[in-house]
């Protein structure tokens, strides 16, 4: 078992988990023999394994009893695993964020692929537009809530100008989220000329999905697929909710969404097609035509 020294803590979380449900399996115990023999919820175990959950060392010392790891080797790493998981990666400075989880994940992707139906996706937000999109979508938040989250989603965006291992971005954006005027038409230019700009970047791809091509794959809302570096990490669907947010990591599903994509990618403009469409929808907005 090998653990890198650089992997964020809930990557760090997520390996262990997936580490203890392989011990588990090895044993031949279900998630419900366990929680009986630990007098603990059904539920903890299966939060422990998913990395939806912090892991303690003593619930690492536990599970290890269970299973009867008797290697010292596999148990110390495993320790070492759950002390670094419950380290804190930089948007815990930040306080309460809903969607840490994912951000976490987001921070340590080697490649992200994202559809997104209705505004432009986060990381290719201008700051104002993010906080015009924020302040509309949430008219109950305080502005400090507000600047909160503007700095987080801001902050964010470091993994697409970082310079030895950036992420690779592709995005497939539907016509609505360039047609949304959001903060005003002069925004507006200045974000999707900000799209333009970054469509430029070696790795970011941009690709508009136009009314036109009427039914599609992505029909039923935004989702993304995270991919890791390392092999040991296997890819995770998001799919971000009201209330909640759903995290896919089983490969049929994984494998399924794939697909969709592929279809969504064939079905968008091309890169240079994108741009030229972004590039007319511009001057639609300052010639006050946009429809």
């Amino acid at each position: 078992m090998s653990v890198a020294s650089n992997v964020n803590p809930t990557v760090r979380r997520r390996r262990l988990g997936q580490e203890l449900r392989r011990l588990r399996e090895q044993k031949g115990m279900t998630a419900e023999e366990v929680a009986e023999r630990l007098l603990v919820s059904q539920s903890k175990i299966s939060r422990l394994e998913n990395g939806r959950r912090s892991i303690s060392q003593r619930d690492v010392r536990d599970l290890c009893g269970v299973y009867e790891v008797e290697d010292h080797r596999v148990v110390d790493s495993l320790m070492q695993m759950a002390k670094d998981s419950r380290q804190q990666g930089w948007w815990h400075a930040f306080g309460d964020i809903p969607y840490s989880v994912y951000i976490g994940l987001e921070t340590d992707a080697a490649s992200l692929r994202v559809y997104e139906p209705q505004v432009v996706p986060g990381l290719l937000q201008t700051r104002p537009y993010a906080e015009a999109l924020i302040t509309g979508s949430a008219p109950e938040w305080t502005a400090a809530d507000i600047d909160k989250r503007v700095n987080v989603r801001v902050r964010r965006q470091d993994r697409i100008k970082e310079g030895e291992a950036p992420l690779r971005l592709w995005a497939v954006i539907d016509e609505s989220a360039l047609r949304r005027v959001v903060g005003g038409k002069q925004l507006m230019i200045a974000q999707l000329e900000h799209l333009v700009e970054q469509s430029y970047l070696p790795h970011v791809t941009v690709q508009v999905l136009p009314f036109d091509m009427g039914a599609h794959p992505g029909i039923g809302g935004h989702y993304a697929i995270l991919e890791f570096p390392d092999a040991a990490d296997s890819s995770v669907v998001y799919i971000e909710g009201v209330t909640s947010d759903l995290y896919l990591e089983k490969a049929n599903d994984v494998q399924r969404y794939s697909v969709m994509y592929e279809h969504l990618r064939a079905q968008a403009l091309n890169v240079e097609q994108t741009r030229q469409f972004i590039g007319d929808v511009i001057k639609e907005y300052a010639g006050g035509t946009v429809r």
